[in-house]
């Protein structure tokens, strides 16, 4: 597999389909008799209509048969193979609901364009050099190469690309559409990124849990904690921010440094011994404890920094504990926002210190889930523009209770096309918690040019009516803030759920 160079950072997801291979000779199913089109041992021409994939990795196709005497009729068949939209075939009767097909050399028409409709600027497109060569009349030095496409709904098909550079016969690449007659070649290594990215997200979101569950559970043992833990649990308890405390702007940017969404980054700067109040720093601190304590677990860790415990503080020891730990919940969308609560549940004969442990662990990959989610969200759009996603979850103290904030910020920053021009930066903001008397809330703001829109969303109707009647204060202290307010607007219910594009997310735009 080649390497295709690239000169931009772009991230994009797969259409969703399966490669595939050029068909040399298949079988396929009619789904009704052939009626006497066509006798055992017949043949004719056809062409592939329309394809339409069903569940369990079949196909269904509709053929256009062209009989020896000119007669057409079409067919409708089930594949176990995708055939590419538009190829023409050679059939061969086997029975009356059986066909054997096979591609008539040169029978796919080569792609010198593409179908904005079938593969919309952004889709990523994946193929296998077949040829490569110099155009000869070309006053610059262009070659031209043949490309097997293997995924999309043109898988199959050929698309012919002109280029500066030959591309290696056999190698296997990938590329971004970005109009009906340009591509953006993708690095492999930022695909091969890609992948380990949301195999692990996928990973630790299975794992995840929320951790207020660990705290009350913390609080609840008490003086039945062990005495090395003590000191320990009171550090992670005291690094939890007040409410209070966030309506000041130096304390909430201090609480999300100590998130633990920068611990690594921290630690690789040599800033080890500063993080006292990192609460994915002190669970894992936690973690190194609790191992000696449990009857099965190893021995104790070495005490001499907190780094070299964070570095022992995820043995398989643990990663076995988690293995049953949320798997309901694996097919959840690990990119959604917010995370729902999610609390470990006991199982029969479990000790309450192996329980905690398990808390713990849960608590540290929700952590890790929100900085996983945050890489996947920072790509390249389809504009090219240059997004950057940060994704925390602060869990602050309300009277007795802890309640967790989720918080993503995102900055969209336009390309730069002249000099004398400034990038544009588009700023956006979500808020998720669950605070009472006020139930369930989300907020979602975007700035731009010192422009300020913002959207409310209260689960309780007497909250939205509640909000309601104070965004005119709200609006006052933004235009005294120096602010741009364009919409300001409170609705009872949820966001809109499911998959969204970068354009949709914009919920006001500003640019526009």
């Amino acid at each position: 597999m080649t390497e295709i160079s690239s000169s931009r950072p772009i991230s994009a997801t797969p259409a969703a389909s399966r490669p595939v291979q050029t068909i040399a000779e298949a079988a396929v199913k009619l789904l009704q008799p052939i009626g006497g089109l066509l006798a055992a041992g017949d043949s004719a021409d056809a062409e592939v209509v329309s394809v339409k994939e069903n569940a369990q990795n079949s196909f269904q196709v509709l053929l256009k048969l062209t009989l020896n005497g000119g007669q057409q009729a079409t067919v409708e068949a089930s594949s176990n193979r995708p055939l590419a939209q538009g190829s023409l075939l050679n059939v061969t009767a086997v029975s009356e609901t059986r066909l054997m097909v096979a591609l008539q050399p040169g029978g796919t028409a080569v792609l010198d364009s593409i179908d904005l409709d079938q593969l919309p600027v952004g889709t990523l497109v994946q193929g296998k050099v077949v040829s490569s060569e110099q155009l000869a009349e070309a006053r610059s030095t262009v070659y031209r190469s043949l490309i097997n496409l293997i995924n999309t709904p043109l898988a199959g098909r050929q698309m012919a690309v002109e280029g500066p550079l030959p591309l290696p016969l056999g190698s296997l690449l990938s590329a971004q559409v970005q109009s009906s007659q340009s591509l953006q070649f993708l690095p492999l290594s930022a695909q091969l990124d890609q992948l380990a990215l949301t195999q692990q997200l996928a990973t630790q979101q299975s794992r995840q849990g929320s951790l207020e569950g660990l705290v009350q559970a913390l609080k609840g043992m008490g003086d039945e904690l062990p005495t090395n833990l003590r000191g320990t649990v009171d550090r992670l308890l005291a690094s939890l921010p007040d409410v209070s405390q966030l309506s000041d702007a130096k304390l909430l940017a201090k609480a999300m440094e100590n998130s633990g969404a920068l611990l690594e980054a921290r630690l690789l700067a040599g800033h080890g011994a500063a993080l006292g109040q990192d609460i994915k720093g002190n669970l894992l601190r936690l973690i190194a404890q609790l191992l000696p304590n449990l009857p099965n677990g190893p021995a104790a860790l070495p005490t001499a920094g907190a780094s070299n415990a964070m570095a022992q503080a995820l043995p398989a020891f643990i990663r076995s504990a988690l293995g049953s730990l949320g798997q309901a919940s694996a097919r959840q969308q690990a990119l959604s926002f917010p995370l729902p609560s999610r609390l470990a549940q006991q199982a029969e004969g479990e000790g309450d210190l192996e329980l905690l442990l398990k808390m713990a662990a849960a608590a540290v990959s929700r952590l890790q889930t929100h900085q996983l989610s945050s890489l996947a969200q920072s790509q390249m759009t389809p504009e090219g523009n240059l997004l950057t996603t940060w994704q925390l979850e602060l869990p602050m103290r309300n009277n007795q209770d802890i309640v967790p904030l989720q918080v993503k910020v995102q900055q969209e920053q336009t390309p730069q096309k002249r000099k004398e021009e400034q990038k544009e930066t588009l700023w956006r903001i979500e808020l998720a918690f669950d605070m009472e008397p006020l139930g369930p809330l989300q907020v979602q703001a975007q700035l731009i040019r010192g422009a300020i829109s913002s959207q409310l969303w209260a689960e309780r109707a007497r909250t939205a009516s509640l909000i309601d009647g104070e965004l005119p204060n709200l609006r006052e202290r933004l235009v005294s803030a120096g602010l741009e307010v364009s919409e300001l607007a409170c609705r009872q219910g949820i966001p809109p759920q499911g998959p969204r594009t970068n354009l949709q997310q914009r919920w006001v735009d500003e640019t526009a």
